[in-house]
């Protein structure tokens, strides 16, 4: 699975919208470059979301299937 895809079923996991724009202070079409894999938040945005979810960046990235 792709960073998009990982991130998208991790918000939608958490029944969240377009709050999850406004945790990384983005706008929301900002955000939505990240699921539609046309962008990567910076490395403070990554680690974020890594501990937000309570998993690995090798999760999020795509380069591990195990969470953590």
């Amino acid at each position: 699975a792709t960073f998009g895809e990982r991130v998208k079923v991790l918000r939608k996991e958490r029944g969240l919208n377009k709050e999850m724009a406004e945790l990384l202070g983005l706008n929301v079409r900002s955000y939505q470059y990240y699921e539609y894999n046309e962008g990567y938040p910076e490395v403070p945005g990554l680690l974020f979301l890594a501990d937000y979810f309570g998993v690995s960046l090798d999760y999020l990235m795509g380069r591990k299937d195990e969470r953590m």
